[in-house]
């Protein structure tokens, strides 16, 4: 980023805070495999909002889905044996989730039950999806991270046609393939690569496939990188740093605008979605310190297949 001027901080305010109530022990099989010895009483990821403007949230060591009214007030929705990371409220109101443990799973919100969508590619198990997303025509798109990395640069871009029941690979070599949007205009999908500093841009053919691939952008490094993002309407991609403690904002042409510092102690802000009055309001898990913090953007976020069309 050092070829441009240096991006203009914006603050962020503690929307809400995960109940002391809900806290739990440290102790799970998540734990132990990735915060070994940390004491980790949530690790919240994966918003996204209802059309009644309520904020859903997943707690991935416990296994937990949570509802957070326009006020702030919790309320714990279901707990299963899972991993839950990324989840988008689809239009239809069905909840959909991308599950490291058990592939992409669907909640009902009023049933409270959750139900197994697609868990393998050719009887074979997924390495660990992460998030996922829906473009205007309703495709889901998600990654499949595992334990990839630069070590191991096999991570991979699905794409499932929900009406021809077709999933594709459209990727295969990423070294830790995590969230993912698409530009405003839908030519093109962007996908941050955790290990690998960056978030990659994979233009889409009219076929559907992809070629051509190459970096979006560079992060700035550090102990993480890029993870969950969102895109306003005007273009401007929102790209968690799980590292730093922080949002960049870009422009479509990836010219850095603005730094979001977490106003928190937490250094993991993980995920993001906008929501809120206008849909003005970027709305981040700080994984850490298990807050959900707000910032003011000054544009509406893109509107979202959840969304009813108006």
């Amino acid at each position: 980023m050092s070829l441009y001027a240096p991006p203009q901080e914006r603050p962020t305010e503690v929307f809400s805070r995960l109940p002391r109530e809900f806290w739990r022990d440290g102790d799970s099989d998540w734990v132990r495999a990735n915060k070994p010895g940390q004491p980790v009483s949530s690790f919240l990821e994966g918003p996204s909002f209802d059309q009644a403007g309520n904020l859903y949230v997943t707690d991935i060591p416990y296994g937990r889905i949570f509802r957070v009214t326009p006020e702030g007030d919790w309320e714990l929705i279901v707990e299963y044996d899972g991993w839950p990371n990324g989840l988008k409220v689809h239009r239809d109101g069905r909840v959909f989730i991308a599950d490291y443990k058990n592939g992409i799973l669907v909640l009902d919100p009023l049933s409270k039950r959750i139900t197994p969508f697609l868990t393998h590619r050719r009887s074979e198990s997924f390495k660990g999806v992460n998030d996922l997303f829906f473009d205007r025509q309703g495709h889901l798109y998600f990654t499949d991270q595992g334990q990839t990395g630069m070590h191991d640069p096999t991570g991979r871009v699905f794409r499932y046609d929900l009406a021809q029941q077709r999933l594709d690979c459209l990727l295969d070599n990423g070294p830790s393939p995590n969230g993912l949007v698409m530009d405003l205009q839908e030519k093109a999908l962007l996908v941050a690569m955790t290990r690998g500093n960056a978030v990659w841009r994979l233009p889409l053919q009219a076929d559907g496939t992809t070629s051509k691939v190459g970096v979006f952008t560079a992060m700035a490094g550090g102990v993480s990188g890029a993870d969950g993002m969102a895109l306003d309407e005007s273009g401007n991609l929102y790209v968690c740093d799980a590292g730093n403690g922080c949002v960049w904002a870009f422009d479509a042409h990836a010219v850095p605008l603005y730094r979001f510092k977490s106003c928190t102690e937490g250094r993991t802000l993980t995920n993001l979605a906008f929501g809120g009055e206008g849909n003005r309001g970027l709305f981040i898990t700080d994984s850490s310190t298990g807050h959900i913090l707000r910032a003011d953007t000054g544009h509406p976020g893109k509107q979202m297949f959840s969304h009813t069309p108006a």
